[in-house]
């Protein structure tokens, strides 16, 4: 259950997003200037190490429509929330008020007024803006950028580039560490391509070569920030091997491998690293478990279940941070880390409303410079609608419905399925009706 300070804080992040009563009544622009940037990036810094994560951003670079899911199924009840409860129990549980910025980042009431009213969310650009003006506020020497996974693969440019892309974006942002799971969709030889382009380490400790079990990546990285000693362990998509063709991978294996993990804790903490990350794509689920089963994380930064979740979940000694997916958010937790241990922490999900931050000119103007040779195909325009399409629902969203009722049509189908595990790299404007 959540403190009385937590949820303090995530009020107080939501009375900077807040709309008056109305909301329905206003136009964008009335509703955007409610947002500035400067409060959006408001935080009072604290202690001496700052965390940013980014997760799941499956290649989407351009600001985009994208709804959560209306109804929970699981991650909820760890915040006190019944299962299955749906938008407005959210809302009422963090004091999050009805048709504020926050309401629409974090659920779908609502979805289709307040998208006509706040606009898109996301842009790497966008998140290249709060990336270095966290750099600036805090000093360089006291920030550690970390990528969950799932960045190389969901979009055309990056199909095409087979990855390149976003390796060279993300190079504009210096991460210190990424893991992964998509991104072994690009096959073993390409993977190791883009691991030696990207200028950081590629973590993953529960990565083996089938052969002689050998470790496939570095198991951590030991980073010194703010003069304490950080180790960041890597754990890929333990099911991978499930999800991707063999033949991508053949020589790879994963699994969540808990022993191997207790034990790179203990090494880390044997080399004098005083805070210990998991940077994790297992799921929400699982790291949850796995903060109760192994001892010595000081925090996980979970991935691939793209839940946004307004305020650390604790579990014991260990902090979860959930930040959401395709570029919707930047997690930012600081910590006070002393003797040892953490004695105490702030946290904001910063969501990016592309018409109130700034675009990063220098990560525009490689978005711009790669995009250019495709940039007819994304141009053009394969039908309209006169509603809003918009993407990712726990059962169901618009845009699947349209692509269903295309599929139906066109192949003159009885069913048509579709498995929603990714997002195209264009915005996503008008929907179509529901098949």
């Amino acid at each position: 259950m959540a403190t009385r300070r937590e949820i303090l804080q995530v009020g107080v992040a939501a009375a900077t997003l807040a709309a008056a009563n109305g909301l329905g009544q206003l136009g964008r622009v009335t509703a955007q200037q409610r947002l500035t940037e400067a409060e959006l990036l408001r935080f009072e810094p604290m202690g001496n190490i700052t965390l940013l994560h980014i997760a799941d951003l499956h290649g989407q670079l351009m600001p985009a429509y994208l709804r959560e899911p209306s109804i929970n199924v699981g991650a909820g009840s760890v915040m006190g929330l019944p299962e299955g409860a749906k938008a407005k129990d959210l809302l009422s549980h963090f004091g999050i008020p009805a048709g504020s910025g926050a309401a629409h980042a974090l659920t779908s009431e609502d979805f289709e007024q307040l998208a006509n009213a706040y606009g898109r969310i996301g842009g790497l650009d966008r998140t290249a803006t709060v990336v270095k003006s966290a750099r600036a506020e805090r000093g360089a020497e006291r920030v550690l950028l970390l990528d969950g996974g799932d960045t190389w693969q969901g979009s055309l440019t990056s199909y095409r580039t087979r990855g390149q892309d976003m390796v060279e974006y993300l190079k504009l942002l210096k991460p210190d560490a990424m893991t992964g799971h998509w991104e072994f969709t690009h096959g073993e030889a390409r993977v190791k391509e883009l691991v030696e382009a990207l200028g950081c380490p590629f973590l993953a400790q529960n990565m083996r070569d089938n052969e002689w079990q050998d470790p496939v990546f570095e198991a951590y990285s030991v980073i010194e920030r703010g003069g304490i000693r950080i180790a960041v362990i890597g754990q890929a998509f333990p099911f991978t091997g499930l999800g991707i063709p063999r033949r991508l991978i053949p020589n790879w294996s994963f699994g969540i491998r808990e022993e191997d993990l207790q034990a790179t804790v203990l090494k880390t903490r044997q080399q004098g690293a005083a805070l210990v990350v998991l940077l994790s794509h297992n799921g929400f689920g699982i790291d949850r478990k796995l903060a109760r089963r192994v001892e010595g994380i000081d925090v996980i930064l979970t991935a691939h279940t793209h839940d946004p979740w307004p305020q650390v979940v604790r579990v014991g000694k260990t902090l979860l941070v959930a930040g959401g997916s395709h570029g919707k958010f930047l997690a930012r937790l600081d910590l006070d880390v002393r003797g040892g241990r953490v004695e105490g922490y702030l946290f904001k999900l910063i969501p990016l409303f592309s018409d109130v931050i700034r675009p990063d000119l220098e990560v525009q103007a490689q978005i711009a410079k790669v995009r250019a040779p495709f940039a007819a195909e994304l141009a053009r325009v394969v039908g309209r609608s006169d509603s809003l399409l918009y993407r990712r629902g726990r059962f169901d969203c618009s845009a699947d419905d349209m692509i269903c009722a295309a599929l139906l049509e066109e192949r003159d189908a009885e069913i048509a399925l579709f498995a929603r595990l990714l997002v195209g790299d264009e915005p996503l404007a008008r929907r179509a009706d529901h098949c």
